[in-house]
């Protein structure tokens, strides 16, 4: 059986990697801690969704997840990281979908720019963490407390 499998591996292996990437796909998000000199975190509204949320979005095929939360702030919060964006967490999102996970990164240094995201987005703004706006969705406000009071991690979005 062993040769059978060694001898025609290399027809196999691609064949059962397709099946996997269909049968088991994952999605990955991300998305950004950003603090202005007051300690206050950028949060956004889109058009497209309810309540205040981290600015993120998804991870396009060939980018790593790092680049992504660095083009997303850009685009979105019109945030420049100076730095490379660090994790922080990484969590299911199975709710939404059931292989969907969100990373969640903390931006260091980093710098204005000018907002690219197209209408997107409705409204953005610091806000003081133990303050948030009201229609803070709930996995922001988990997500603000673990970042900035050392809550427990909770593995799910």
């Amino acid at each position: 059986m062993d040769n059978w499998r060694v001898k025609y591996e290399r027809l196999i292996t691609p064949v059962f990697r397709t099946y996997w990437r269909f049968s088991r796909a994952a999605t990955l998000g991300v998305r950004g801690v950003a603090t202005n000199e007051a300690g206050h975190i950028m949060l956004i509204k889109h058009t497209y969704l309810r309540g205040w949320h981290l600015p993120g979005g998804g991870v396009e095929r060939g980018e790593t997840a790092p680049h992504a939360i660095a083009r997303e702030m850009e685009e979105e919060a019109g945030i420049a990281a100076i730095d490379t964006p660090t994790i922080f967490a990484l969590y299911s999102n199975h709710s939404n979908f059931a292989g969907d996970h969100i990373g969640l990164y903390r931006l260091g240094a980093w710098k204005p720019c000018a907002p690219r995201a197209d209408g997107e987005i409705a409204e953005r703004g610091f806000f003081d963490p133990a303050n948030p706006p009201e229609g803070t969705t709930p996995a922001t406000l988990r997500r603000l407390a673990e970042v900035f009071t050392s809550a427990p991690l909770n593995a799910t979005w």
